[in-house]
């Protein structure tokens, strides 16, 4: 009976695992991009 117990345990800390694990995929970093900054063209002095 003992190793049902340990089973049991097991999956339950599994499905709160897989809770905890959704509810951040969810939420999300919920950050706005950047809208300056980012690639620009090289000139000259800048190459060095």
């Amino acid at each position: 009976m003992q190793i049902f117990r340990l089973v049991r345990g097991a999956i339950t800390a599994l499905g709160i695992a897989a809770g905890v694990a959704g509810a951040l995929r969810l939420r999300g970093s919920g950050g706005i991009p950047p809208r300056s900054g980012g690639w620009r063209e090289l000139t000259g002095n800048d190459l060095t």
